[in-house]
């Protein structure tokens, strides 16, 4: 329906700025035409559209403009709340629970069709309590200090400005402004030690937009590999699940060849292939075969001396 379009593009153009017709058409599926149309309508109704021309052109709202009547629905509401519902099930806190209690009043739980249960997020009680700080002090734009080891052994003391905490890659880490660097970088929580807060206020004022261009551009800085793989055709569920292996080639008999991309310096996915025991073998890069039987050596000979005790 055209009025849902248009509050639909209100609401776009309030949290995006500035926005080519081109991308609108493209988000709300529509002709530029109909944008164009859609632009005076919104003009007539009395919503300050402005149009700029050039490479950076497009439209926007002014910013004294401010919606103040209720656009949410009921259905709107509930996924809210199945939104909230999964947050709570990963990370405890009063906070959240009370602004939980009081938006489940306002929705049906029978409106939404999704249920988020993300209790497998849940962390240990050291990292919810890291977590829990975290927040804390975000909220209140003081700066914090730790010590951090990153995913090869090196240890650092670090001073940031806390911004947020986000789950990602199955961990939590802090997006934090590094003083000394003067970026954006991400630390993954489990490796945090001595968590304290400096009490000195943020040098300067962080948004949403800032850290999205992060996550977008510059959050995965990691090192990456590829492997090839030939496996046992009883792995083919598991290297998708676990790994997000694409399958290259697959014989008469079932086996079958795969690729992964994959951090060289974290650990998970090294577990996860080193499990698949002999239904796998490493047909790329040489340095991990190099590696796999260099671990497998060290790990015999633990169990050697083991035999060698009793």
């Amino acid at each position: 329906m055209k009025i849902d379009r248009l509050l639909g593009i209100t609401i776009y153009l309030l949290n995006h700025g500035r926005t080519k017709a081109s991308v609108l058409a493209e988000h709300f599926e529509v002709s530029i035409r109909t944008i164009m149309r859609d632009m005076d309508t919104l003009c007539l109704a009395g919503i300050p559209v402005s149009s700029n021309f050039g490479t950076d052109g497009g439209f926007e709202i002014m910013e004294t403009f401010q919606m103040h009547r209720q656009v949410a629905g009921e259905i709107d509401y509930s996924f809210v709340v199945s939104a909230l519902q999964g947050l709570a099930s990963a990370y405890h806190d009063k906070e959240l629970e009370a602004t939980l209690e009081k938006l489940e009043c306002l929705s049906s739980p029978q409106k939404s069709p999704m249920v988020l249960d993300l209790s497998v997020v849940h962390e240990n009680r050291d990292t919810n309590e890291l977590l829990y700080l975290l927040n804390q002090w975000t909220q209140k734009k003081v700066r914090v200090s730790f010590a951090y080891t990153n995913a090869r052994d090196e240890k650092s003391q670090v001073v940031v400005e806390p911004v947020c905490t986000i789950y990602r890659w199955y961990h939590w880490y802090l997006i934090g402004y590094h003083l000394k660097y003067q970026e954006y970088r991400m630390y993954k929580v489990a490796r945090m030690d001595d968590l304290n807060t400096t009490s000195e206020e943020n040098g300067r004022t962080h948004n949403i937009k800032e850290v999205k261009e992060f996550l977008e551009h510059g959050e995965d800085q990691r090192k990456k590999i590829k492997v090839r793989l030939l496996c046992r055709d009883r792995l083919r569920s598991k290297c998708r699940e676990y790994l997000g292996a694409s399958i290259t080639k697959e014989s008469d008999a079932g086996d079958f060849e795969c690729e992964i991309r994959v951090p060289e310096d974290e650990t998970f996915w090294y577990g996860v292939l080193l499990s698949f025991g002999a239904d796998a073998k490493v047909l790329e890069p040489e340095s991990l075969m190099e590696r796999i039987q260099k671990d497998c050596v060290d790990i015999l000979k633990n169990y050697e001396k083991i035999e060698d005790n009793k």
